[in-house]
């Protein structure tokens, strides 16, 4: 390894951790030939993002990076995901996690299949979680879930358990934890906060960054929720 390689692949590292963008298009274009087509640079980078346990995605031109499993110090934890999104109880951020859940089926079932929408509204959401949990409530008999399980999805359901809204203007969505409707709103803007979307007039629409990290994901982690969502193992896809 070269002094100029290294010195390139500490620069690429540090531009992606600084959430800068390093593209094909744009301002470090030729960081980004460099990631894609030397492949000392290539190995340099990801020895650095391993040793870090963190991923690095290259999707439709663009680098992207995000913190592996259980990576608390470029992650976040819990409690910090708590201030960050405005909730108090583990209940709540449980429940923004399946609601997550529900806007990432949206637009992919699998890393070999995006529906091919273009955007989401609050009430497509607030529907599915709603039909979520009724399914949940008449198969819970039938599922093979843990105890742990089964007591999270009894929190998240408790959580949920709010009026649509909380004023009689349904046309005006207030990001809060107050009512369903409200949640999901409140989910959104710390995904656009991340960006992982864009609000334009009410409808949320993904970035690359969020394609990127939901492809990987669905390719490399084995979802709990999918298969339970699904019915059973033997049909579900990752």
């Amino acid at each position: 390894m070269t002094e100029q390689t290294l010195e390139t692949g500490i620069e690429i590292f540090a531009r992606l951790i600084n959430q800068e963008a390093v593209k094909y298009q744009g301002e470090h274009t030729k960081l980004y030939e460099a990631y894609t087509q030397n492949g000392d640079i290539f190995d340099t980078v990801n020895k650095i993002t391993k040793a870090l346990n963190l991923e690095i995605y290259d999707y439709r031109g663009g680098l992207y990076l995000t913190p592996g499993e259980s990576n608390h110090v470029f992650g976040y934890t819990n409690e910090e995901l708590k201030e960050m999104i405005g909730l108090r109880l583990n209940r709540e951020l449980f429940l923004c996690y399946f609601i997550i859940y529900h806007i990432i089926t949206k637009f992919y079932t699998d890393s070999a299949t995006y529906t091919y929408q273009e955007y989401v509204k609050v009430p497509e959401i607030v529907e599915a979680v709603d039909a979520s949990f009724q399914g949940l409530a008449e198969k819970v008999e039938t599922l093979a879930l843990t105890e742990v399980e089964e007591y999270s999805f009894e929190q998240m359901a408790l959580a949920w358990d709010l009026p649509l809204l909380t004023n009689e203007d349904s046309s005006v969505i207030r990001a809060e934890k107050g009512s369903r409707a409200g949640m999901v709103k409140k989910t959104f803007q710390f995904l656009i906060r991340q960006g992982l979307f864009l609000e334009v007039e009410d409808r949320y629409y993904p970035t690359d960054r969020f394609s990127a990290l939901i492809e990987s994901y669905f390719e490399s982690e084995q979802s709990r929720i999918y298969e339970i969502m699904t019915g059973g193992r033997d049909d579900a896809a990752y």
